[in-house]
């Protein structure tokens, strides 16, 4: 989706490249304590990235993402470059 690969995404988030694993081969909900998942959520938003829910939003009638800008590389961790 992003191009980025999830060391670049455990860096953004601050966590460790494990946890991010952890929560990428999760199947179905997401496995991770609280806290660690809204920290992914927050740099998957500063990245760009909308996470869309169950109904009326979903095109597709499910959950899923979709883009919301396209955001320049370096941005993830609110740096610019």
């Amino acid at each position: 989706m992003s191009g980025l690969d999830q060391q670049c995404w455990a860096e953004a988030a601050g966590l460790p490249l494990p946890t991010i694993t952890r929560m990428e081969c999760s199947d179905g909900h997401v496995r991770g304590n609280p806290d660690a998942v809204t920290t992914v959520i927050d740099a998957l938003e500063r990245a760009g990235v909308e996470l869309v829910g169950e109904g009326p939003l979903g095109a597709g009638g499910g959950r899923g993402v979709r883009l919301m800008r396209i955001r320049p590389p370096g941005s993830l961790s609110g740096q610019t470059p």
